[in-house]
Parts: C-alpha cells; sequence; structure tokens
C-alpha cells in the first residue's frame, strides 16, 4: 500500500486503479475517509441521523445538543451513551426535561448539509444571546491561523480531503481541532470537545477550513464564540448574522490576505 496511513476508524481502505501520465494504470489500495451514519437519540426518540466521519462521537453528540440549543449548558447532559448498530442516546441530568418533538428532524442530515434537514426553517434560528465582543485581532494572528490547524490535519493528510474545525484563543493558541467530513459536525465536535472545559467559550475564534454558512456563524453564536473565520467564501446570511450578534467574520483566509465581512473595527493595524 502507497501513501499515508489511515488513522484509526477515521480513515479506510478502498481499492483504486492508478492511472499516470502515459504509464499502465496499476492496481493499488487507497486511504479515502469514512462516512458513516449516527442516529442521535433523546427519550428514546431519534433525533437526527448524521452523516459523520466515525470518532469524536460524544464530542459530536455534546456540541450537537449545545449548538442546536438541545441543552442550555453542558451540565444539563448526564452522560451520552453508545447503543450499538451506530445509535447513541443523550442522557439527561437529573430535574432537565426537554420534549424531543421540539427538536426532532424529519430528514437525516448530510455531510454536506445542516440546516437542510430541520423540520421547519423556522427551528433555523436558534435564541442566543450576542456573544462578548472579542477584542482587537492581529492581521499576523489571523494568518497564521490556518497553517497551525493544517499541521493538525491527520486524517487530511491520510485521505487527502476532509473538513476540519480548529478554536483558537484571541492569541492563536490552537485549544482543540477536530475533522469530519461535514463541516458544521467538525464544528460541533470541537465545541463538544471544549464545552467539556468551559461554558460558555467567549474570547476565542472558530477556524474552518471551507465556506463559512450561516448555520456555522449560528453555532458559533449560540457556543458564545465571537469570531468566525473560514479559508473559503461565507454566504450572505452568514454575514448578515454575524453583523447583528458584533461578532468578526473572515473569510478567504489564504495565505497573507482576508476579508473581513462583519466585525472589521476588531482587526487590530
Amino acid at each position: 500500500m502507497s501513501g499515508p496511513t489511515a488513522p484509526d476508524s477515521k480513515a479506510i481502505h478502498r481499492p483504486v486503479r492508478r492511472h499516470g501520465d502515459g504509464d499502465r494504470p496499476t492496481d493499488d489500495q487507497a486511504v479515502v475517509v469514512a462516512e458513516e451514519p449516527l442516529e442521535i437519540r433523546l427519550s428514546g426518540t431519534p433525533l437526527a441521523v448524521v452523516m459523520r466521519t466515525p470518532g469524536d462521537d460524544v464530542d459530536l453528540i455534546t456540541g450537537f445538543a449545545l449548538t442546536e440549543g438541545i441543552l442550555l449548558a453542558p451540565g444539563e447532559l448526564r452522560d451520552v451513551t453508545e447503543l450499538g448498530d451506530g445509535r447513541w442516546e443523550i442522557g439527561l441530568a437529573d430535574g432537565v426535561d426537554v420534549d424531543p418533538e421540539q427538536f426532532r428532524r424529519n430528514l437525516y442530515a448530510t455531510s454536506s448539509c445542516g440546516v437542510c434537514g430541520k423540520a421547519s426553517i423556522d427551528a433555523v434560528r436558534i435564541a442566543a444571546a450576542a456573544p462578548e465582543p472579542l477584542g482587537r485581532v492581529d492581521p499576523d494572528v489571523l494568518r497564521g491561523l490556518p497553517e497551525t490547524m493544517f499541521s493538525r490535519q491527520e486524517v487530511f493528510h491520510a485521505t487527502g480531503g476532509l473538513h476540519a474545525a480548529g478554536l483558537f484563543a484571541v492569541d492563536g493558541t490552537l485549544e482543540v481541532v477536530r475533522e469530519d467530513i461535514g463541516r458544521h459536525n467538525a464544528v460541533d465536535k470541537v465545541v463538544g470537545a471544549a464545552a467539556r472545559r468551559s461554558w460558555r467559550l467567549p474570547g476565542r475564534i472558530l477556524l474552518v477550513s471551507g465556506r463559512v454558512s450561516f448555520e456555522i456563524v449560528q453555532k458559533a453564536a449560540v457556543a458564545g464564540i465571537p469570531a468566525v473565520a473560514g479559508i473559503s467564501a461565507p454566504s450572505s446570511l452568514a454575514i448578515d448574522l454575524a453583523d447583528e450578534l458584533g461578532m468578526l467574520l473572515v473569510a478567504f483566509l489564504r495565505g497573507s490576505t482576508f476579508n473581513v465581512y462583519a466585525g472589521a473595527d476588531r482587526i487590530g493595524s
């Protein structure tokens, strides 16, 4: 087998026939991103089926429950239990009562889509207080974030294709990074991991490896993260929501250049 070693169950091997320029094709084993369904349940009721990259599943479910507004704080979560066959149950802390039907999705969430699985568009806007304003950010700190996160993307280096999200302190210190075939799943994994240490998450910058959608800005806002940066483009609704909540939104963060779509006054000279 050629190429990097597949880490854990996040990447798996599949046969491939490689064609080179003028060479005879050769049969090989490719390392590819794993994609499997995960069903999230509450009180025995299925809430959603998420197509995700296996691994960090407790982080994913914890982050999902928080950023979707199912739980208002990590303390409302008693545990996350694996039921088998890709099914997981959210256990609520004593005294916490949540109606699962209020959050149930009528479709599975694909790896490329988050809000398209919502039961209604009215459920998209989750009530969240605006994050605490971020202090001024050094432009050179922003420029250094992608390379720092990229150096920790083990599954991407093995497969050549996977999204990532990273949570950084305002000085550029990387606190947590997670990878997933879905951008919003990677964000939920990051939030879930960080929430075990503190909640909410002010004074941080969320970096995503692709485009910045409305849902990613929304998830950051629910977690109290005041700044979102992306390697690719933002959507119009992402910009509108960031501006409405006083957040910093940076996109096309590549090399020495980037664009600021909301919160331009947060960037230091």
